[in-house]
Formats: structure tokens, sequence, C-alpha cells
């Protein structure tokens, strides 16, 4: 059973790459180096990453500028 309470919003590929302006072949690629939040798996032919994952990855690049 699945616990609702603690459920996290997810990203779909069409929000990711719009979000990131990457495509999803670059995701991959950055995925394979550890360089974007892994991908799970939902379904047969349905991926998704947890929005606050993405989210995070986003503002570290914003972090990252004002070094």
């Amino acid at each position: 059973m699945v616990d609702l309470k603690h459920a996290q919003p997810l990203m779909f590929i069409p929000e990711v790459t719009k979000f990131t302006g990457y495509s999803s072949q670059h995701l991959r690629r950055l995925e394979a180096k550890g360089e974007f939040p892994r991908r799970i798996r939902i379904g047969a032919n349905r991926i998704a990453w947890l929005q606050s994952e993405v989210d995070e990855w986003l503002n570290a690049r914003v972090e990252a500028r004002h070094d």
C-alpha cells in the first residue's frame, strides 16, 4: 500500500525537457555521468523524476554561478 501522505510530486519527460531546456537524450547522458537526478521507472513505458530533486539540481546550478 502506498502512503499518500508522503507521496512526492513527479515530473514527466515533457515537463523535465521544458523545465531544463535539455533534450531527453542529453538528460540521459547527464544521468549516466551522475550529473542529473536518476529517473524512476513507474511503468513499462513510463519514467518520471521527483520534482524536488529536479528543483534541487537547478538550484545548485543557480548557486554555482555565484562561485
